[in-house]
């Protein structure tokens, strides 16, 4: 990729991550924000919502350093295995065993919080269903065999770039947690799906710059004999 489509690429992804973040801060912190409002305390309510975009761009750039990182480690398992049927394998085993971890360990659910329990389910819903059909998109713009690939990504790696916030255990964590899986999952989306499009804008990119450094070179030899 050219440092041209790298940078629009990167920066894309960062206005997703402060959009979505801001908008889930706004509904699902509404009593927060509501109160400078009933207050008329407008210029704190527009500090808290600029707080949320400034958020989202942070979980942007962790999303970002999570997919290249991705990359990294697909090519290694493709490598290690030395069989993309056998990486998928393992990759749908890694997935089942963080889905496991994540119900039985990190949400922590009780039988007496059934609202609690209800906004979980909600969010490994909200996991599932985006990393479905973001894979199935992408196999079906790309090659059918990066579904696995597709769904570990958006599964596995997402979880991980979420553990900071599901491992802490004090505050009005909930709402938090709730707040960052959406960033996550929209900025990990995005770069899934649109990195081909930005690879391929490069390659032409590439061949123009080609085609005119040959054009200025041959107008030179030209001016030379003349």
């Amino acid at each position: 990729m050219t440092i041209r489509n790298w940078v629009k690429f990167f920066f894309n992804a960062l206005l997703i991550g402060g959009i979505v973040t801001a908008i889930a801060g706004l509904i699902v912190r509404w009593e927060f924000f509501s109160e400078f409002l009933s207050n008329g305390e407008y210029f704190d309510f527009i500090s808290a919502f600029i707080w949320m975009i400034f958020l989202g761009f942070t979980m942007s750039v962790v999303a970002q350093m999570g997919f290249f990182a991705y990359l990294t480690v697909h090519q290694f398992g493709v490598n290690m295995f030395k069989s993309l049927t056998l990486w998928n394998w393992v990759q749908l085993l890694i997935i089942a065993v963080v889905l496991f971890d994540l119900v039985f360990f990190r949400f922590k659910l009780t039988e007496g919080d059934t609202g609690r329990t209800l906004l979980y389910i909600t969010l490994l819903f909200s996991l599932l269903s985006v990393s479905i059909v973001t894979a199935y998109f992408k196999a079906k713009w790309t090659k059918k065999h990066a579904l696995i690939s597709a769904l570990f990504f958006m599964i596995v790696i997402t979880t991980l770039e979420w553990l900071p916030a599901l491992m802490v255990r004090s505050g009005n964590i909930d709402s938090w947690v709730t707040i960052l899986l959406f960033p996550l999952l929209a900025v990990n989306a995005y770069q899934l799906l649109m990195l081909p499009k930005y690879n391929r804008q490069s390659d032409v990119d590439k061949a123009r710059l080609d085609a005119r450094r040959e054009a200025r070179k041959a107008s030179k030899n030209t001016t030379k004999k003349k």
